[in-house]
């Protein structure tokens, strides 16, 4: 399994069988494999998870999919100014938490965001993916105490899924705006599931700061795969 990470939270996951594309908006996204299926996935409408120019990866080369997070609507007026014509969308599907889509290849299970969209679960043969998009215990210092309360809880809650699941790699944030609060989500993650990979994602290009994690949480370090740079490739087991 070859991960090439594109920046912020874009991860390019190619298998051999298929390639999955996760939240890409910046970047340079490699040359695929020809032919091989392309599952095109977008959490969320922030524009620093979806970018509709991934419309026009469907070129007629390879069978393609887009897995989109629900508040990505496909409006006529959305189909006009991204230029989506209606071949294409009849290639999109809109997942909230809660849905499991099985595919002729994938198998994706969306869960509930705690900003907006969905997260992806997603199944290939004996290989579980996780992305999380922005689902992640955001606690904020400043914040309502209530408010911080309610991300905590539904956080808990609607990574219960993953509890005990096995997760051959899973891209969750890691984001140093938190502070020290940035670690809360990934711990509670990491002990909950029995991920194989980490990469971290959504770091704003402050890389040093899975260092400060694994500082705090050194139990997690040998599953732990820093990334340094954009455009950075991993060979997975």
């Amino acid at each position: 399994m070859r991960v090439t990470f594109l920046d912020h939270s874009g991860f390019l996951v190619e298998t051999g069988t298929a390639a999955l594309l996760f939240d890409w908006w910046k970047g340079t996204l490699p040359d695929l494999a020809p032919g091989v299926p392309l599952y095109v996935f977008a959490s969320h409408a922030h524009p620093d998870h979806f970018d509709p120019r991934i419309f026009a990866l469907d070129d007629g080369s390879r069978d393609i999919r887009f897995l989109l997070g629900h508040d990505i609507k496909l409006s006529e007026r959305n189909c006009r100014r991204w230029g989506l014509s209606k071949e294409t969308a009849v290639r999109c599907q809109s997942l909230k938490g809660g849905q499991i889509l099985p595919l002729p290849d994938v198998t994706v299970e969306a869960l509930p965001s705690t900003d907006e969209g969905a997260a992806f679960l997603v199944t290939l043969g004996d290989r579980t993916l996780y992305h999380a998009g922005d689902l992640n215990w955001w606690h904020w210092e400043g914040e309502d105490k209530a408010w911080n309360r309610n991300q905590e809880v539904n956080f808990q809650r609607w990574t219960e899924p993953l509890r005990g699941r096995r997760l051959d790699l899973a891209m969750l944030p890691l984001d140093p705006r938190l502070g020290e609060a940035g670690f809360l989500g990934p711990a509670h993650l990491l002990e909950k599931a029995e991920v194989r990979h980490f990469l971290p994602m959504h770091q704003w290009g402050d890389f040093g700061f899975t260092e400060a994690f694994l500082q705090r949480h050194g139990a997690f370090r040998s599953i732990t795969i820093p990334v340094e740079r954009p455009g950075q490739t991993f060979e997975l087991e």
